[in-house]
């Protein structure tokens, strides 16, 4: 072999080691690109924070290309930015900055086009300066060649138009809805457009107790862009956050309780026509899986159904509203649903990779498995006897080995704590876990992790890590883990004065199944605070 024929073949396998590099790392990147994580707060492409809430997507033309694109509109608040600067400060108000517009084409990467509808259109005629705006949508009236913009308006509902999806919006028109459902308001309302036919429709519910839910057929009437009839379509319990989508042509109408600014159950019914009838007929069903977390401490607040060349995926997407703090970092959590049939199925997941042209979707390495690890699906007191009463805190189990029972007595011990705005620069939001009691006693805080039936929780090696805080009088104190025959555990030997990390790493899972928690041996008045749990894969 001459040296020429050497130099080529090395310069060939180079090349085919180069080529081979390139597609690794334009398959890290996509998957990278493709990451929808959750708990955090989002950011656009370029680096911008995304500000939306209580909107909606839509897909619609672009003007100037043609290029079919999702528009994202929701709702940005002044009070958004201020908890995204500082976390440890709830805010009490939500001064309406603008409605914002992000573009995309795979509902990851966003760009930030514009605030579509401002303040001061809003408020141009009106002497009051400050009013409720928020649960609104965006359709395009093919009749009127024109784009609407509905959004509540104070105890009104207000038509905005456009001439295209990027606006500017003007002010149309305030509608009172009184003469057609008995209040001038609706009770939290979506906008929904029928992929299959192109109409589009609001849906909302009753003004007061919120108990009925309406649709309405958006189009043009008398040279009007308004509500073209109504339908109501529930009547039982209370019910807000009101949105629908679309699944292999059955529609669903879905809502939350009405536990005002917290994360909530999500709820549905099912029909095979627009104005139903929906069934089970006025007994809306819960979203298994939504159970344990609260829909991942969320409230209904839209879905986008994937239509891919390989799979159609449904994607509940929930805001986090809680006076914009309290509840987690974060004010947009999505999360892909499943399906028996047509029974949905909701998949609690912190982080996960969306193939927007396929439709699939998969749990991404990085994601936390622990379910309400900061404590934030219980914003109030536990045990509690407002709504909701329950004793014990979302997704995990407490075990009174000895001490005093919980209940909901008032001698029983609080199960979290309110965490202080000094604490909250430290850990995440307004609770955290509390292991105390009055008396002598010994508990365990734990959470069984598995596979769910639509996502499995691999046999891998784990890192689990948590914040304590805590004082001294412990007999023993221990977090732990256990899967199999194999039990890990930390020993908090001092009393910490303030938050310290403590970690489990290398955590071998078999059997698809692990089980962690804390475990404490106490004196009376002897507490430990727990944060910010995370179970995550070592690699």
């Amino acid at each position: 072999m001459n040296l020429k024929t050497l130099q080529l073949r090395n310069r060939s396998t180079i090349n085919a080691y180069l080529t081979l590099l390139a597609i690794c790392i334009a398959t890290f990147l996509q998957a990278q690109n493709n990451n929808i994580k959750n708990d955090s707060f989002w950011d656009t492409k370029n680096g911008e924070p995304i500000y939306s809430q209580g909107g909606g997507i839509f897909k619609f033309l672009d003007h100037e290309t043609g290029e079919e694109k999702y528009y994202w509109y929701g709702v940005h608040y002044k009070q958004a930015e201020m908890y995204r600067a500082d976390p440890s400060v709830t805010q009490a108000r939500n001064n309406f900055v603008g409605v914002s517009c992000y573009t995309s084409t795979d509902l990851v990467n966003w760009k930030f086009e514009d605030n579509v509808l401002t303040q001061e259109e809003v408020f141009k005629d009106s002497e009051r300066q400050w009013a409720w705006l928020g649960r609104m949508g965006v359709a395009y009236v093919k009749e009127a060649d024109k784009y609407v913009l509905i959004i509540q308006y104070g105890a009104r509902v207000l038509f905005a138009t456009a001439d295209s999806p990027l606006g500017p919006f003007k002010k149309s028109y305030v509608k009172s809805m009184e003469d057609w459902i008995g209040t001038t308001n609706t009770g939290d309302q979506t906008v929904f457009t029928d992929e299959d036919t192109g109409k589009s429709y609001l849906v909302y519910s009753y003004g007061k107790g919120r108990h009925k839910i309406y649709i309405s057929e958006i189009g043009l009437k008398n040279d009007t862009i308004t509500l073209l009839n109504y339908k109501q379509v529930f009547k039982g319990a209370g019910r807000e956050g009101n949105c629908m989508f679309k699944y292999k042509g059955k529609y669903y109408l879905a809502a939350s309780q009405l536990y005002g600014w917290d994360g909530s159950n999500a709820y549905y019914l099912v029909a095979d026509d627009i104005f139903g009838p929906y069934l089970p007929e006025n007994d809306m069903q819960v979203f298994s899986g939504a159970e344990d977390d609260y829909a991942h401490i969320s409230q209904t607040g839209f879905f986008v159904t994937v239509r891919g060349s390989k799979q159609e995926t449904a994607i509940f997407c929930g805001d986090r509203w809680a006076d914009f703090a309290g509840n987690g970092l974060g004010y947009n959590q999505w999360c892909p649903l499943s399906f028996d049939g047509f029974v949905p199925y909701f998949n609690s997941i912190n982080s996960w990779n969306l193939n927007e042209k396929t439709g699939e979707w998969e749990v991404a390495a990085d994601n936390n498995w622990i379910k309400n690890p900061s404590f934030e699906a219980d914003r109030k007191q536990i045990p509690s006897h407002k709504k909701p009463v329950q004793t014990r805190l979302l997704g995990w189990e407490t075990t009174v080995i000895n001490g005093t029972e919980i209940s909901l007595d008032s001698l029983s011990p609080v199960l979290n704590h309110a965490n202080t705005e000094e604490e909250r620069k430290v850990v995440i939001g307004e609770r955290s876990l509390n292991m105390s009691d009055s008396v002598n006693f010994i508990r365990k805080v734990h959470q069984t992790i598995t596979s769910s039936p639509y996502v499995t929780f691999e046999n891998d090696t784990y890192n689990l890590k948590a914040k304590i805080k805590n004082s001294d009088g412990f007999k023993y104190l221990k977090m732990y883990a256990k899967s199999g025959a194999k039990h890990l555990e930390v020993v908090v030997t001092d009393k910490n004065e303030t938050w310290t990390t403590i970690s489990i790493k290398n955590i071998e899972v078999t059997n698809n199944e692990v089980e962690v928690g804390f475990l404490a041996d106490g004196k009376a008045g002897a507490y430990c605070l727990v944060d910010d749990v995370s179970l995550v894969k070592s690699n």
